[in-house]
């Protein structure tokens, strides 16, 4: 991330400045930061380049320097109409939406806000008349938990996974990951299951990384675990569900780094994507970078939404669920996590996402300067997931992080600067349909369930 001080200090336009490369936080910090003072009601543009001595950025820079503002392409995005929307997906969309005045959604916080991210914290007063609340947890009491998990109980996930041809990449040095750490990721899954559901959650956020990270072992394997509706039976040890598998055959959303937007967001998917008879599993990822390098990588010109360089590399920290690769945990590998953010290890889940039809979206907040109430937005797409030779998915994973998950996104109708002008986050949320005519359905009852519930949707690309 590349911000000019001077110019943040005083009150007058803020410019940020991101370099589009691989190499983090250049474009996540830069992508966050705006989010951030889109948040805040804070007048501010973005400008960003490979080479910040080309003519083009030369030439925003100037317009900046003259006028305090930026022009940007937006042409590829619109406000939902929503009576232009199939009239099934609309109907189905509103009253899922009306459920929640009836039911109102819980979302599990544990510790909000401390992974620093402003804009991923959602005011109450503009998330409850979604129908959505939440309740306030402490990693303290997950630790605790842990603590009262047996040891074979947590074995048992771990013999699960193994039985499911997941692999490990295991050693016996400090550095390297290591069966106990697994053993205590395990338990850590089982705490999770049993204090959401002694808590009636929906959903759940772990903040992990500047939270749990002095503490134990890093939450990711957890993570990617939550979000997959195949996974480890957890049984409930009290209430009147005692004894009974907690949310038998389906995933129980989990929101990484506490991003409440991609909690809601995971929420309404579940909610679309279940009614629809679809498998829910959906992720957050990081938008790290596209380039023109494609000497490794096959082109897929046939694709009608191809561009020389627009094959994103949407990567998240730690762990994707295994439903998103091609043979499920028959492709995940469990890598220890980097020591500079998780000191006493544990295992993510890597892979590169299998090819397949995507819905992409993002919730933000969009404030107001003088402190008012501000809004709640959606940005909605769609997007296909293609994959690479290894070549080429070796290279984005030494680009990146080569411990962490991939998915390679050809945005619909979305160019990259589009996206760079118009997203209001490092991360975007994405979930698979198993087709291009159920996805685009999928993603209308979406797009009319977040109107319904009073979020300002905007559709992007096609």
């Amino acid at each position: 991330m590349h911000v000019l001080p001077g110019l943040v200090r005083h009150r007058g336009p803020v410019l940020i400045l991101a370099n589009w490369s691989g190499q983090w936080p250049g474009l996540v910090g830069a992508l966050n930061l705006r989010g951030s003072l889109t948040k805040a009601g804070r007048p501010h543009s973005l400008l960003w380049g490979t080479d910040f001595t080309e003519p083009a950025f030369r030439a925003k820079l100037k317009q900046w320097c003259d006028t305090g503002t930026i022009t940007h392409d937006l042409s590829h995005t619109s406000p939902l109409n929503p009576d232009t929307l199939p009239t099934p997906e609309r109907d189905l969309g509103r009253a899922l939406a009306a459920e929640l005045t009836h039911r109102p959604a819980i979302l599990g916080v544990f510790d909000e806000g401390c992974m620093g991210m402003f804009n991923a914290i959602i005011p109450d007063h503009l998330l409850h008349p979604t129908g959505a609340f939440k309740e306030r947890l402490s990693q303290a009491t997950l630790f605790a938990h842990m603590q009262r998990v047996p040891e074979p109980e947590a074995r048992a996930v771990y013999d699960w996974l193994l039985s499911r041809g997941m692999t490990f990449d295991i050693g016996q040095q400090d550095d390297q990951l290591t069966e106990p750490q697994i053993i205590e990721q395990c338990k850590m899954y089982i705490a999770a299951l049993r204090l959401a559901d002694a808590h009636g959650c929906d959903a759940i956020g772990i903040q992990y990384q500047l939270g749990l990270t002095e503490l134990t072992v890093a939450s990711d394997l957890v993570e990617g675990l939550l979000n997959c509706s195949d996974r480890p039976p957890v049984r409930a040890t009290s209430g009147p569900r005692a004894g009974q598998v907690i949310l038998d055959g389906r995933p129980l959303p989990h929101f990484n780094e506490v991003d409440e937007c991609a909690g809601l967001d995971a929420l309404i998917t579940d909610r679309v994507w279940r009614a629809m008879h679809l498998t829910p599993d959906n992720t957050l990822h990081d938008i790290r970078w596209s380039d023109t390098d494609h000497s490794n990588t096959t082109h897929p010109a046939d694709h009608p939404y191809w561009n020389d360089d627009q094959i994103f590399v949407f990567e998240i920290s730690g762990a994707v669920p295994p439903s998103h690769f091609a043979n499920s945990y028959a492709d995940a590998t469990g890598y220890r996590q980097p020591a500079m953010y998780f000191a006493p290890g544990g295992s993510g889940i890597r892979g590169m996402s299998k090819p397949g039809h995507v819905v992409w979206s993002r919730i933000y907040v969009e404030g107001t300067a003088d402190h008012g109430r501000g809004s709640l937005h959606m940005d909605i797409g769609r997007a296909t997931a293609v994959a690479l030779p290894d070549t080429e998915m070796q290279r984005r994973w030494d680009s990146t992080t080569k411990q962490w998950p991939i998915m390679n996104a050809i945005l619909h109708n979305v160019t990259r600067d589009q996206l760079m002008a118009k997203h209001q986050s490092n991360h975007i949320q994405v979930v698979y349909a198993p087709d291009a005519p159920t996805a685009d359905n999928a993603l209308a009852a979406k797009a009319a369930m977040a109107h319904a519930m009073g979020i300002q949707v905007h559709r992007c690309g096609t």
